[in-house]
């Protein structure tokens, strides 16, 4: 019983990524959960409270696994500047996964104060990962540049979300430049 509760658990959680990533925050209803998952909405809510205890435990599960990925991106890299890169890139190839578009979608979105402490203490976590490389560089404020970084990958997450008209390489190759170069460009 334990294991089908864990499947059902699973299965709205995933219901809800797509109606997410499809329709933003607005989507996620708990009729439309229990239509995606073929459940009664009397169901959904033996799972559920509310839309924020969906959305808390949505991040609760993806932002590790996006954080990790990241973490694992720059793990690889062996200079400061290689690491700044990696964590650039790895957030803008992440936009494309419907866990990131959750994310990115539940981070747009008007939340209750415990579901948005929650994503602040997330991408606060991101933003943590940056602070010693930037240190590396010579940043005298390090953890303040991590966060203002973190808003030019924000911004550039949206520009993709969007689908602006620069192809999203484009829009990756320029985020890493302002992000190692500033407003002066390449170097």
């Amino acid at each position: 019983m334990a294991e089908h509760r864990t499947m059902q658990r699973g299965a709205l959680l995933d219901a809800a990524r797509s109606l997410l990533s499809e329709g933003g925050t607005e989507a996620l209803t708990f009729p439309a959960l229990a239509e995606r998952t073929g459940l009664a909405r009397s169901s959904v809510y033996e799972y559920f409270r509310s839309r924020a205890s969906v959305v808390e435990e949505l991040c609760a599960v993806d932002f590790p696994v996006w954080a990790a990925d990241v973490e694992n991106a720059m793990e690889r890299a062996d200079t400061p500047a290689g690491k700044v890169e990696a964590y650039v890139r790895a957030q803008l190839v992440l936009v494309g996964d419907r866990r990131h578009r959750a994310v990115v979608a539940i981070s747009a979105s008007e939340l209750d104060a415990g579901a948005r402490e929650k994503i602040r203490a997330a991408h606060g976590g991101l933003v943590t990962m940056i602070v010693d490389a930037l240190g590396a560089l010579g940043h005298e404020q390090p953890r303040l540049a991590a966060m203002m970084l973190q808003g030019v990958v924000d911004a550039a997450v949206r520009r993709i979300e969007l689908g602006a008209a620069e192809d999203p390489d484009v829009i990756a190759d320029t985020t890493v430049a302002m992000a190692l170069h500033g407003v002066q460009g390449k170097a």
